[in-house]
């Protein structure tokens, strides 16, 4: 959208149009004159947009949604994206941004890092940022110290870049420690005895209870249990998965895992058996943690007997609810219960020494989709943790006293981002069990007073179409994450407006980063559904199709291409060629060898990111990465008419989460019905990837466009759908 020229401008919205939204007469006859008085003083929509929401607060959480977006369009109506940049919605303020994280750190150390040039946290943003990209080494020492890393032996130096065959150099060099430990120390020298709440619950049939709490005392307890449980059956270095919903038991499994010096393998709750035992047989599992059933909305989903059917491996299975676990299980699987009572003649069950081990030792396998074959397995080293924390303590600022929630799992990169963001950086986690998408989750995050809520797009366009968090109060909110897959402008609209206008910050990234390489942040004004800078400490340069970098401040469209220093990024793979996968073929940028994310991004006027999809034909379906080439595979099995298919993703006109599209040439003398493969392959997608997958358009074409070659160009089927979707938004 270019201009919102289809919209009346504010000057031409009158008492009536506010009425037709849902306005009670009286307030929007007190509305209307309100901003009448606003756009008397100022003919700037950026600086009118302001004043009703930040200084004014004139359009309150409870007015009804498409009166919010009334006033948003009108405002914006003549505004031009293509010269002035994104439309902004959120600034910050002076005070504010000087007792942010960040801002204190600027206010400390830029004078001296910046000099003379220094002026403020908001102005200096840009400058600061910049030099952290190109001094990482600089930064991370000051960081380092905010957060709650405790050495065993300190490292040697911050960066050490002698060896030449290390595109990323070598970080923390000789340092040795345990960063579960780190999770589990006081970030307070006033809280001695460890009484802070370090988790806040609730189980969603109980959404009228009081929330459940659990000091950071009682925390390590329960860790220090599991890791003395843990140690009576597996040997330091083992792999051990877990497969279970984000529940404070898995928390403490998580912690206990790394703590007593063993290795998680992260597998979510939504895989189908196939993709358990991919990732079972990739990692050398010996054991699985999981969970007889999972409990949403009343009902009961079968995961022990995926398990199963997925492997031999030994399960230990925890109860969904109550004190036992409701099913049989095979001779080689034990309870939870029994699993802990192997401590019973323990003399102190709950104290356990934590395993030191070197910066580079393994701590954590994650998955991320390949193009082909099995998905990735990437190590987290220990170094990995430090980079989220430190990621969400500067942009999402994150710190101690506040309450942060992301409804998510271990089996995905936020699981493990979230535990150590809020643990690292002495905030409460809090989590519900049950389902995101309903009241009782909104009410939790009232009744827990979250301050930080992260969401990803598909759920919070549920949440505003079921209108299920009406009647909520959300304005303890600080500020809004977002990650997974593209936002919608509406959507993020209604959100912070549910919390007075608070941030929605978008994060983009990868597991193999251990961060998002572009983020919003809150010294910096944001617009809905763009990434306002790189993240800190993060260089990238935007590249044409011949490689030749854009310079930093012209609006261009292209790949991305990664400066090799990234501290927390990964530096091998566990089944694949790393060097292959994220540098080879890829530009030459000031002498370095730039690293490889995938995706091709715009840069607009006022220097906002905007993601345009990937490069290659990685998919990204609800915030997971898939290949088109997995997806083929398994439709053109699902049906005996199916000569050939091409599965594309393309985001609606009007923005929102990606829709996966079938492309099929049948086979001669067949007939296909659209709307009954639609079906079919959705079926047969869900049984064999992912239950989470939906095949939105099927379309029959007689032939496929083909390079030379003979390869595939699904750029160019996607391009054509695209086209259509654009024709359909203008009718």
């Amino acid at each position: 959208m270019e201009s919102s020229t289809n919209h009346k401008s504010l000057n031409e919205v009158g008492v009536q149009e506010l009425i037709n939204t849902g306005l009670k007469p009286d307030d929007a006859r007190l509305l209307l004159i309100q901003i009448k008085e606003v756009i008397s003083e100022s003919k700037n929509p950026v600086e009118i947009w302001r004043e009703i929401t930040y200084t004014r607060k004139l359009l309150k959480p409870s007015y009804p949604h498409s009166l919010h977006q009334t006033i948003y369009n009108a405002v914006y109506a003549n505004y031009d994206v293509s010269t002035q940049g994104p439309p902004l919605y959120w600034f910050p303020s002076q005070i504010d941004s000087r007792l942010s994280n960040l801002g204190r750190i600027m206010e400390a150390h830029g004078p001296k890092l910046l000099g003379a040039s220094y002026k403020n946290p908001i102005s200096s943003y840009k400058q600061f940022q910049k030099f952290s990209a190109q001094h990482p080494e600089v930064y991370w020492s000051i960081i380092l110290e905010k957060l709650s890393i405790r050495f065993n032996q300190p490292p040697k130096c911050i960066l050490d870049t002698s060896d030449k065959s290390k595109h990323g150099g070598t970080w923390l060099p000789g340092s040795v420690l345990n960063i579960a430990e780190c999770c589990l120390m006081s970030t307070s020298e006033a809280d001695k005895k460890n009484e802070k709440v370090a988790i806040v619950w609730r189980d969603e049939r109980f959404d009228h209870c009081d929330v459940n709490k659990l000091t950071l005392n009682e925390l390590r307890q329960q860790v220090m249990l599991v890791a003395n449980a843990l140690k009576t059956l597996f040997s330091e270095g083992d792999p051990i998965a877990i497969d279970m919903p984000m529940t404070v038991t898995a928390v403490i499994l998580y912690l206990a895992i790394i703590y007593s010096g063993f290795v998680v393998v992260s597998i979510a709750d939504s895989f189908a058996a196939k993709e358990i035992a991919t990732r079972l047989r990739v990692s050398r599992s010996k054991a699985i943690f999981t969970q007889d059933y999972i409990v949403r909305g009343g009902r009961r989903f079968p995961l022990y007997s995926r398990v199963i059917e997925a492997t031999e491996c030994r399960a230990i299975v925890v109860p969904s609810i109550g004190e036992n676990v409701d099913i049989q299980l095979r001779k080689q699987d034990i309870s939870w219960n029994d699993f802990l009572s192997s401590t019973k003649n323990f003399s102190r069950p709950d104290y356990c020494s934590p395993v030191y081990q070197s910066i580079d030792t393994v701590t954590n396998i994650l998955f991320s989709s390949g193009t082909t074959g099995d998905p990735k397995a990437i190590p987290w080293t220990q170094l990995s943790p430090m980079r989220c924390a430190a990621d969400s303590w500067a942009h999402m600022d994150v710190q101690a006293g506040d309450i942060f929630c992301w409804p998510t799992n271990l089996g995905w990169v936020m699981g493990p981002i979230l535990i150590y963001s809020c643990f690292l950086s002495g905030a409460t986690l809090a989590l519900y069990h049950g389902s995101p998408l309903g009241h009782g989750f909104g009410k939790f995050i009232q009744d827990a007073r979250v301050t930080i809520l992260g969401t990803v797009p598909s759920i919070v366009k549920t949440w505003k179409s079921a209108r299920c968090m009406e009647g909520l109060d959300w304005t303890k909110i600080k500020a809004f994450g977002s990650t997974g897959e593209a936002s919608n402008v509406d959507d993020d609209l209604w959100l912070s407006s549910r919390a007075n206008y608070k941030p929605v910050l978008e994060c983009c990234g990868g597991t193999e980063l251990a961060s998002s390489y572009i983020q919003g942040n809150i010294l910096q004004p944001q617009a809905f559904g763009a990434f306002s800078s790189a993240s800190m400490a993060t260089g990238l340069v935007i590249f044409d199709d011949h490689g030749v970098p854009y310079p930093d401040d012209q609006p261009c469209v292209g790949e991305v291409g990664l400066f090799p220093v990234y501290m927390g990024a990964t530096d091998r793979l566990l089944n694949a060629d790393h060097e292959k996968i994220y540098f080879q073929g890829m530009p030459i940028y000031n002498g370095m060898q730039l690293r490889r994310h995938g995706d091709i991004i715009k840069r607009t006027v006022g220097g906002y990111y905007i993601v345009q999809g990937r490069a290659d034909d990685t998919m990204n379906l609800g915030g997971i990465k898939t290949s088109s080439i997995e997806i083929e595979r398994v439709c053109e099995q699902a049906d005996g008419s199916i000569m050939e298919t091409a599965a594309v993703s393309v985001a609606p006109a009007t923005g929102g989460p990606e829709l996966l599209a079938i492309f099929v040439v049948l086979k001669k003398g067949f007939n296909g019905d659209p709307e009954k493969l639609k079906t079919i392959f959705s079926k047969a997608i869900q049984r064999n990837l992912n239950p989470l997958f939906k095949v939105s358009f099927v379309k029959m074409v007689n032939e496929f466009p083909r390079t030379a070659s003979n390869k595939l160009m699904r750029r160019v089927l996607r391009d054509q759908l695209k086209e259509e979707f654009r024709t359909r938004s203008k009718i």
